[in-house]
């Protein structure tokens, strides 16, 4: 994988999001992947389905992923897409940064999630049935310091999900969340 600046670099998130992935991926899906970043799970995905197009906020990203040879849009979400997906990805922003922390750059929007590090991911979930197939799955990433949020959020809005896999870090345990309408 190659280093772009600007860009949140893959971590333990990246990886259990790839993990759970290539766990539920088939090669009939066609894959919406949001806020692709680097272009690490992409990359990794884009042989094994039938389409996959990633979107990002930050430049640097969809220039950073085309390279890559991964079908981009620069787009907040999926704003102004109009296709529907059996397999939507996102790694949200799920850190709540101070004031003091807030800088401006693009690498703040991988990682600011907003008010209780839940603001990004709920808005997701308002907005993303929209984009998502019949009988599609989603696949998100969560902390263990938004869990009970996102978890309030998914069942408001009518979404079944469960706990795929997780990953135990220092101050916190991520959460890879399996997310589909319910029936």
């Amino acid at each position: 994988m190659q280093n772009c600046q600007n860009v949140y670099e893959p971590q333990e998130d990246s990886e259990l999001l790839l993990k759970c992935a290539l766990r539920e991926i088939r090669i009939s899906d066609t894959v919406l992947e949001i806020g692709g970043g680097s272009g690490f799970v992409s990359y990794f995905l884009k042989e094994k389905c039938r389409s996959l197009l990633a979107t990002d906020i930050n430049p640097y990203a969809v220039k950073c992923m085309k390279k890559l040879g991964i079908e981009c849009i620069r787009t907040d979400l999926a704003r102004g897409i109009k296709g529907k997906f059996s397999l939507i990805l996102f790694n949200p922003p799920y850190l709540d940064l101070t004031e003091h922390e807030r800088r401006g750059e693009w690498i703040e929007k991988a990682i600011n999630g907003g008010r209780g590090g839940a603001e990004i991911t709920a808005r997701f979930l308002r907005e993303i049935r929209a984009n998502l197939d019949q009988n599609g799955r989603i696949i998100i990433i969560a902390s263990s310091l938004n869990l009970h949020s996102v978890c309030r959020d998914m069942e408001k809005l009518g979404f079944s999900f469960r706990i795929m896999d997780r990953t135990k870090l220092f101050f916190e345990e991520i959460y890879g969340i399996k997310i589909m309408p319910q029936s």
